[in-house]
């Protein structure tokens, strides 16, 4: 089942996809406001059973998309977990080893846009650079969670773009500044419920800008498993329903491409995962 969030007639709810139509969830479960509500309620494994007989609210070309957690406790976001953008990294004479542990930072959720929406370039900058990533929605709280049991905390799975303003990353070890400009991130366009994705399944991700195949790999060359991400994430804090963990991007950046390449405004990038959807954004400048 294909779970979102969006906004009919300035009203903001939730729902599903029905065919090429959304049927409305937030009004017909109003002690669920909210997605992540749904989601914290255990409910969202008997979505099928719960648009049965409901009526569809709205075309999705009619529906402004939200992201799909619009407002999550956590995102956490992984570092260099791909084993090919791991050595593209050290193709451009970046000395960086593997880490035992996987290193992983926190976006905040201002940071985020949701397809359909812009991408906002900062002033500041002229480096926005794409990350296609698969996103991992948790459902339900968990603590020191062993990677045996991590699946179970899955409530499902989303495109991600990671993007980075990639002078502000750098500026020094930790690369949180470069991660949180505001609408620099972008998720979408909903959530595949787990039941619907295979464990372990290896998915291809391809990203695109105004077309071009800029980024093709799959999830088998993770470094760090979804089991992995999660049992290390919940063992320095309490993961909780809606969190987003946020898995990583493979090979194909714009700044390893010589001469680096990077988003500028009326560009429009995709991130397409199998299994779930596409991602799709403008590139605007920030007023």
């Amino acid at each position: 089942m294909k779970l979102l969030s969006y906004k009919h007639e300035g009203r903001e709810t939730w729902g599903a996809v029905v065919g090429d139509s959304v049927v409305d969830l937030g009004q017909a479960r109003p002690r669920e406001p909210g997605l992540l509500d749904y989601i914290a309620s255990g409910e969202y494994t008997n979505a099928g059973e719960h648009v049965k007989g409901l009526s569809a609210h709205a075309r999705i070309e009619d529906i402004t998309f939200l992201p799909v957690i619009p407002r999550p406790e956590k995102i956490v976001c992984a570092v260099r977990n791909y084993m090919d953008h791991h050595q593209e990294v050290l193709a451009a004479g970046m000395q960086r080893e593997l880490s035992e542990c996987p290193p992983i930072f926190l976006r905040v959720w201002r940071s985020q846009v949701a397809h359909d929406a812009a991408i906002v370039r900062p002033h500041v900058s002229e480096s926005l650079d794409w990350e296609g990533e698969l996103a991992v929605i948790i459902g339900k709280s968990g603590r020191d969670i062993p990677e045996s049991k991590a699946y179970e905390y899955v409530a499902g799975y989303s495109c991600y773009n990671d993007a980075s303003v990639r002078e502000w990353q750098f500026h020094a070890k930790q690369i949180a500044s470069g991660k949180n400009f505001e609408s620099t991130g972008a998720f979408g366009p909903w959530m595949v419920t787990a039941d619907e994705i295979e464990l372990d399944r290896q998915l291809k991700l391809e990203t695109r800008l105004n077309g071009e195949v800029v980024q093709s790999s799959h999830t088998g060359h993770l470094i760090f498993s979804i089991p992995r991400l999660i049992s290390y994430a919940s063992t320095i804090f309490t993961l909780s329903p809606g969190d987003v963990i946020v898995t990583g991007t493979p090979a194909g950046v714009g700044w390893s491409k010589k001469p680096p390449r990077f988003m500028k405004p009326g560009d429009v990038c995709e991130v397409e995962i199998e299994g779930i959807g596409v991602l799709r954004n403008p590139v605007v400048q920030q007023n």
